[in-house]
């Protein structure tokens, strides 16, 4: 009887680039994102991504490292807000950008699972917050909160962030690794660095006080379609300061 052979999981274009990449050798953050700039090679451009293993436990809600840093250069993508606010900051919102603005009519929507209505990050005003809770179970991850500034008055300056570009959201997930993109193969080196920099400043400003061992345990960056590199833990702190 013929054996089932596993069928390989990458294409031979992915293989190709991964055979550029040593993989028990580790790069400064200068040599790590040249590599990824020449591992690009998709017909379109691609982010750059970076992945952090944190020494956490995120099983303990102490733990649970999440929150929203700003990338001086931004990410390169262009995401779509919508926003829950009544009044006065419902205007400022939509003069600010805003792609979708309601109340409950936007709830109701959400419920209702609207197929029209399209958005990658909800905000929600202090006044809106009591009522997300309706739709925390349709929402996931997306959920407005304040801990990450999705629940803000300061509506008008998050949206122009997120419009832009430059706000840029973080959590780890349940093995402690936070995934970002910092950015795009198109970026200048220099661009890339001082994003990766924001990036890693802020993973270390978030630290929890009941985190144990080393924090940083590893990182490793990628283009989109790329192999990942990985990047020397020592140079890297230093780099970050």
């Amino acid at each position: 009887m013929r054996k089932n052979v596993k069928k390989n999981q990458h294409s031979p274009r992915y293989e190709a680039l991964v055979a550029t990449v040593e993989k028990d050798t580790t790069l400064t953050v200068e040599e790590a994102l040249l590599k990824v700039k020449a591992t690009a090679n998709a017909k379109f451009v691609e982010s750059v991504d970076l992945a952090v293993k944190l020494g956490i436990d995120p099983r303990k809600g102490d733990q649970n490292v999440r929150g929203l840093t700003t990338l001086p250069h931004g990410t390169g993508k262009n995401r779509k807000v919508a926003v829950l606010a009544k009044g006065d900051l419902a205007n400022e919102a939509e003069k600010a950008g805003a792609d979708v603005v309601g109340a409950e009519d936007l709830i109701a929507r959400i419920q209702g699972g609207d197929k029209d209505l399209k958005f990658d990050i909800l905000l929600a005003t202090e006044e809106m917050a009591p009522q997300i809770g309706k739709i925390g179970r349709i929402l996931g991850p997306k959920t407005p909160n304040k801990r990450n500034g999705t629940v803000t008055n300061n509506i008008a300056t998050a949206v122009k962030e997120i419009k832009a570009a430059t706000r840029a959201e973080y959590r780890a997930d349940k093995a402690g690794v936070v995934h970002m993109a910092i950015g795009k193969v198109n970026f200048t080196d220099e661009q890339l660095q001082e994003n990766f920099k924001a990036a890693v400043g802020a993973l270390l400003r978030a630290k929890p006080s009941s985190a144990k061992g080393r924090y940083l345990q590893s990182i490793t960056v990628s283009a989109s379609m790329g192999p990942g590199v990985k990047i020397d833990m020592l140079q890297a702190t230093k780099f970050v300061g």
